[in-house]
Formats: structure tokens, C-alpha cells, sequence
């Protein structure tokens, strides 16, 4: 079942996911399972928010592919992370690719 992954870290730059995105290139290179990432700042930070068709897949890439590049970026710290089940999601119609 898919899930939401929602992410909260302190400290972030815009860089530093810059350079974690540019290493693990999961727009030219989609993780297994992933479905949808939106990112973003503000005072309190940097956030994330995900759905992963399970949190195995989300686990995954996280090992395999994020964890690597955020330790290389630099970035110390723990994010708060939480995961509930998707209950519904929609696209609008139209909107595709990254930007």
C-alpha cells in the first residue's frame, strides 16, 4: 500500500539538496517505488514530502542511494520523519516532470 513520507530538517541549505539530488539523480534515474517528491524551504527548514508505493521501497532507496549522498553533501543531523498510509492522491491533469 502506497505511503506518504514527510520530512523535516533543520539546518539544510538549498545547496547541500542541490548536490544530494544532483548525486543521486532520481529525476533522470527514478527510484524503485517512488511516486512523487515535493521539496521546499523555510524558517523552520527544509521539507520533504513523498509517496512511495510502500515504506520497503522508500527504505530502499534511502540505504542504497540517499543516505550515501547526504553523509558526502555534509549534512549532519536527523530530519523528523513521519509515514501515514496515502489515502488519496491527485494529479492535476497536465502537470508532469520535474521543475
Amino acid at each position: 500500500m502506497a505511503v506518504v513520507i514527510s520530512m523535516q530538517w533543520s539546518g539544510v541549505t538549498p545547496e547541500q539538496y542541490d548536490t544530494v539530488r544532483d548525486a543521486v539523480d532520481w529525476e533522470e534515474i527514478p527510484a524503485a517505488g517512488g511516486q512523487v517528491h515535493v521539496a521546499w524551504f523555510d524558517a523552520q527548514g527544509f521539507h520533504v514530502t513523498d509517496v512511495w508505493e510502500s515504506q520497503q521501497a522508500f527504505e530502499t532507496f534511502l540505504t542504497e542511494r540517499l543516505a550515501p549522498a547526504i553523509q558526502k553533501a555534509g549534512i549532519t543531523g536527523t530530519p523528523e520523519t513521519s509515514c501515514s498510509l496515502l489515502h488519496r492522491r491527485f494529479i492535476a491533469p497536465g502537470v508532469s516532470g520535474a521543475a
